[in-house]
């Protein structure tokens, strides 16, 4: 099993949501984050001077998925639905899952 984080635009979220239930993929994890890459933040010029926004909105969406087929094809539909080609796109991690365990209730005893 592997894990993906992604670090994506918030404006592409819906767009990535619908690429992976396309694959069959529903499970995930959205959080919103905040970060900087390589261009370091967002600099405006106004009439009062300069201002420097040096952590942008970032949404992180993580999901596992079980095999490598299902890898390839997960990050290729996040990749095409994320993609604007500006910098600042986002990022993508794959890391190995050790272990996966579902927290459910146990089902209620039988009473003879």
């Amino acid at each position: 099993m592997k894990l993906i984080t992604a670090v994506i635009r918030p404006e592409k979220c819906q767009a990535v949501k619908d690429a992976l239930k396309d694959l069959g993929i529903n499970g995930m994890t959205i959080t919103h984050v905040y970060g900087r890459g390589r261009q370091g933040g967002v600099k405006f010029t106004t009439r009062a001077g300069e201002i420097i926004i040096d952590e942008l909105e970032k949404t992180k969406i993580e999901i596992v998925v079980e095999d490598d087929s299902q890898v390839d094809s997960a990050i290729d539909a996040i990749v095409k639905a994320a993609q604007t080609g500006r910098p600042g796109d986002g990022r993508l991690m794959v890391t190995p899952v050790e272990r996966f365990i579902r927290i459910r209730p146990e089902p209620p005893e039988k009473q003879e």
